[in-house]
């Protein structure tokens, strides 16, 4: 299995990246944009293009931070984007090698990965993702080092809005400690690259996530409300079906952080942290392979599903130029094909959120599991 997985998950990277064509390093081109504008001395952000747009290149959408700490790597040139995505595989295989589990889960999740359309999809683009995925499982593995929880929080943020959540799930679990140097690494850090960008960047960003939040019709996003209107229903009610996905992450949230274990609740973190903000895209399904290594170590094999649904939307023509093509078909009613395939788009672009959800369902279905002994000590105990 050692040999068997890596050699598997490689090669279907270099089938991948070798057929990526303009397309490798999509989304690098972004990072890359914004660290070169940075480095001009021009404006990173275009909020304009970023909110009614939402393709690369030309738009970032992520914190000044990422943009200045990649201004260094603008020194490779012509190599950049491709290093950049061989530099994300690695962070994932790092990421894996940390994960707190059996050696055998470890090598199933690589195997998984490597048949994984949206691992595969976030390498080839150059998504930050599987950084994301390394910062996490480092946490897993040392959650009770609060210089490690601490850390990996303030640079994911850096990096992500997203990870910041840590730091409340630090605190709900009385890791406060973690909690403070979090804050404190990234004010610091915050407050270092401010010097190379300026606090306008920063209220630029704010402003950017604000709008970013209350879009529903940028390309190649599966948020609940995105896909409600892809699927035809009126903006008020498709933006009230994303407040309603996002205050049942919130809740679910809430529920483990009071009652589950610490490592139980850090997984329905990691899932909830993608579904409580728009938009939603594909690839971030590359973090449930955290969840569903824990839920394999626990015997629950079958968990591998939800990575794997990935490959709907893919073949479900989701893809943004697809379904902006179907979607605009549809509204001109200009064939009865066109309402069809914007049908069908909507249909498989669902099954997005809904991995997202079924896997955080089967989280706190765990956490009931793990709350039975204890009732039953307490009955005992009466």
């Amino acid at each position: 299995m050692p040999v068997g997985s890596v050699a598997l998950l490689v090669g279907m990277l270099a089938l991948v990246l070798a057929s990526a064509g303009n397309t490798l390093g999509y989304d690098y081109h972004c990072y890359e944009g914004a660290a070169q504008a940075l480095r001009d001395g021009k404006p990173m952000y275009d909020i304009a293009f970023s909110v009614n747009v939402g393709t690369c290149p030309g738009t970032y959408t992520y914190p000044p931070a990422f943009a200045a700490v990649l201004v260094p790597w603008l020194s490779l040139g012509g190599a950049a984007a491709g290093l950049w995505c061989v530099a994300m595989a690695a962070c994932f295989l790092a990421g894996v090698a940390l994960l707190p589990v059996r050696r055998d889960v470890r090598w199933l999740i690589v195997i998984v990965a490597a048949l994984d359309w949206p691992l595969l999809y976030a390498v080839k683009l150059g998504q930050v993702e599987p950084l994301l995925f390394l910062g996490f499982a480092a946490a897993w593995r040392w959650m009770d080092r609060a210089s490690v929880v601490g850390g990996v929080t303030a640079i994911g943020a850096l990096v992500k809005v997203q990870p910041a959540l840590l730091a409340v799930w630090a605190i709900a679990t009385g890791r406060f400690r973690a909690a403070v140097v979090a804050v404190v690494a990234a004010v610091a850090l915050a407050a270092a690259t401010t010097l190379v960008t300026g606090v306008g960047a920063w209220t630029t960003y704010i402003e950017l996530l604000r709008d970013l939040g209350g879009q529903l019709t940028t390309p190649h996003n599966f948020a609940p409300g995105a896909v409600a209107h892809l699927a035809g229903v009126s903006d008020a009610a498709a933006m009230a079906i994303q407040l309603a996905s996002a205050a049942l992450a919130v809740a679910a949230l809430l529920a483990a952080w009071r009652y589950a274990s610490p490592e139980l609740s850090l997984q329905v973190t990691i899932v909830a942290s993608q579904l409580i903000s728009s938009p939603l895209r594909d690839h971030y399904a590359v973090l449930l392979l955290l969840p569903t290594a824990w839920l394999v170590q626990r015997g629950r094999t079958w968990a591998v599903v939800f990575p794997l649904v990935g490959w709907i939307a893919l073949f479900g023509g989701t893809g943004s130029a697809a379904t902006a093509a179907a979607t605009t078909a549809a509204t001109t009613a200009a064939t009865t094909a066109a309402t069809t395939a914007a049908t069908g788009s909507w249909i498989a672009a669902a099954t997005v959120p809904l991995a997202f959800f079924a896997c955080l369902a089967v989280l706190l279905w765990e956490v009931a599991l793990e709350r039975l002994p204890a009732r039953a000590a307490t009955a005992t105990a009466a």
